[in-house]
């Protein structure tokens, strides 16, 4: 028997399948299965597929997912196959909800169920779990019996754990239904929660330990006995459902805050990650960003500054100024990239210059896109505001990226002319223009820029220059000093 699993292409319009009875599904030779069945047997043949056209990668399976093709991945894939419910535990910004977003993809397109108006429950046309849909199916003949469609976009459902209440998932009884004289323990009375309604589909979680502890016991029965108990009623329904879940280590492995049998009851706990390398980070940023730096204004960026610009995010990552149990987002990154992008971009507009190259001075401006990304750690910051902390972190990064770029045995000339009493003076909306003239008072300074990129674009030489004088003032050959929007160089005690 063959499985109809895709009535429409995929991507092509919403026009569910033209079987409308129960006599022309079981007809066409559709079959029942569970949806764990279902996703296993779908993802099979996807990686099948991919092995065989040689993408066995994230970028097939799983598009979007950068940097977890040997570690994250095979987890999910095992997971699947398993027939897993599944908990993604990770710090904050690591993809775990985008993962679970992207399981659907793995589910038929279409499929059927019995059309049951009022009902609340996608049915299976062989299998009803509820009294309505039993008796629709032993009071008439399969022929008369109606099957509607429902697309695998609406089979997920996903629902953040701060705030939810038994209700919101699980159900309650409806106090209508009891005025109208419907038993209380009749599955009549019942309003459904997200979970039943979610039935041969897939429900996810988000932050698992901030979930009362009373809807866990209710998510501990539906995963070990699939069944619902609402108010002290057992009302059993043989629910058919991939439960996912998402949580931070520091609080999923606090006692008391998950119950004990639910955490036994998940199937697999999938580990995730930041990026190992920083290329892998500033691919992410890149994609995820989303910028386009062609156009009316085009932009340039050199590589130093996006390279800068990843290190900020990976060095708050192992800072002890902030508190490492929170975690650091990619989003960090992202926000980072994406001001430093319209500040090159804005002095370009401003300058009428072409194309916008990102400096140093643009990360002057992080602080509007990092503040309230990072959680201080009281003690290791010493009371150090969050702007003060970001300002040491950028630090960080550019001496970080300029040693790599840079040779130390090279500087020495430098801060012999700016020991001299130099002073160079930059800025975010200086043009870029301007640079030659500016370091002509420190000419080894001007030839170190033509080392790092020797572009003829006199925007890019504007960056590599303030690139050279950052790198020298964070490995503290040089001193620096900022007022409205300026910022000088000169030389350490001047």
């Amino acid at each position: 028997m063959t499985t109809i699993s895709s009535p429409t292409a995929l991507g092509s319009s919403r026009r569910p399948s033209p079987i409308r009875t129960l006599a022309e599904l079981q007809a066409s030779g559709w079959r029942s299965r569970s949806v764990k069945d279902e996703l296993r047997e779908n993802f099979t043949q996807a990686l099948v597929a991919a092995t065989r056209s040689g993408a066995a990668g994230a970028s097939t399976l799983f598009p979007g997912i950068v940097g977890y093709d040997d570690t994250v991945l095979p987890e999910v894939a095992n997971g699947l196959l398993a027939g897993h419910d599944l908990l993604f535990l990770g710090e904050k910004g690591q993809g775990k909800s985008r993962l679970m977003r992207l399981l659907p993809r793995f589910l038929d397109e279409w499929l059927p169920y019995l059309d049951l108006p009022g009902s609340p429950v996608h049915e299976d046309p062989e299998r009803p779990i509820t009294r309505a849909g039993r008796e629709l199916l032993a009071s008439r003949p399969p022929e008369e019996v109606p099957i509607a469609w429902w697309h695998r976009d609406d089979r997920y459902a996903e629902r953040l754990a701060p705030g939810t209440k038994f209700a919101d998932v699980i159900g309650e009884i409806d106090p209508a239904k009891l005025i109208s004289g419907t038993s209380m323990s009749a599955e009549e009375a019942l309003h459904f929660g997200l979970i039943p309604r979610q039935h041969r589909g897939i429900f996810a979680m988000n932050e698992l330990p901030d979930l009362d502890e009373l809807v866990q016991v209710g998510l501990f029965n539906i995963l070990e006995e699939r069944d619902v108990q609402i108010r002290g009623y057992p009302v059993r329904f043989d629910l058919d459902i991939l439960v996912l879940f998402s949580a931070n280590p520091s609080t999923y492995n606090r006692s008391g805050k998950v119950i004990p049998q639910l955490k036994d009851r998940i199937g697999s706990t999938i580990a995730t990650h930041y990026p190992r390398e920083r290329s892998t980070g500033m691919a992410i940023t890149r994609q995820e960003a989303g910028i386009e730096l062609d156009g009316d204004f085009p932009v340039v960026v050199p590589p130093f500054m996006e390279e800068i610009v990843e290190e900020i995010a990976r060095s708050a990552r192992s800072s002890r100024l902030v508190d490492q149990a929170s975690g650091v987002s990619a989003r960090f990154a992202i926000a980072n990239y994406r001001t430093m992008i319209a500040n090159a971009r804005r002095r370009a507009i401003s300058l009428g210059e072409r194309p916008a190259v990102p400096r140093i001075s643009d990360l002057a401006h992080l602080k509007s896109s990092a503040i309230g990304k990072l959680e201080l750690d009281l003690m290791g910051s010493h009371q150090m505001t969050e702007a003060q902390a970001i300002d040491a972190i950028v630090a960080g990064a550019i001496s970080t990226v300029f040693e790599e770029y840079v040779d130390a045995h090279g500087l020495a000339p430098i801060v012999e002319v700016f020991a001299e009493g130099v002073r160079v003076e930059v800025g975010d909306m200086l043009p870029s223009t301007a640079y030659e003239a500016a370091l002509r008072v420190a000419p080894a300074a001007w030839s170190k820029a033509f080392e790092v990129n020797a572009a003829n674009d006199a925007a890019v030489r504007a960056s590599c220059c303030e690139f050279v004088l950052a790198g020298m003032w964070a490995t503290d050959r040089l001193s620096r000093s900022e007022k409205h929007g300026r910022i000088s160089y000169e030389a350490p005690g001047t």
